[in-house]
């Protein structure tokens, strides 16, 4: 199986405040923030076609998102998640005193995982507090 190494950065979207806004246990949450934005070069790289789920795995965790085409670039190299649940399952959880984790610079590896779902996000954190794999 093909893995590939990124660096994630992840941020806030319109779609995921909107999202939000009509509640974090929705499915558009989930379509909001249950992604990674990666380059074309990437997908070509991990052999993978668009809207592909994929696991994502960091030194902290590991999670099922889809893969979409990256909105801005061109950045090869990179991997960008929504700030959300998904995100928090792979970052360093550390905040070096400041009360905010790093969501930025974190490095990962992406593989396919077509048969691996996507998880609402009340599964998800009952998942993660439970000490489960996602």
């Amino acid at each position: 199986m093909t893995k590939i190494t990124l660096n994630l950065i992840t941020g806030r979207t319109i779609q995921q405040g909107v999202s939000m806004e009509a509640g974090k246990d929705k499915p558009a949450y989930r379509d909001a923030c249950g992604i990674i934005e990666m380059d074309p070069s990437d997908f070509k790289r991990l052999g993978a076609w668009r809207n592909t789920n994929v696991r994502v795995t960091s030194p902290y965790g590991s999670v099922v998102v889809k893969a979409v085409e990256a909105t801005q670039g061109p950045h090869p190299g990179l991997g960008w998640i929504p700030m959300g649940p998904w995100a928090n399952a792979i970052i360093d959880p550390n905040t070096y005193s400041t009360g905010m984790p790093t969501f930025k610079g974190v490095p990962i590896t992406v593989e396919v995982a077509m048969k691996e779902p996507v998880l609402g996000s009340i599964e998800l954190v009952q998942k993660l507090c439970r000490g489960e794999d996602v």
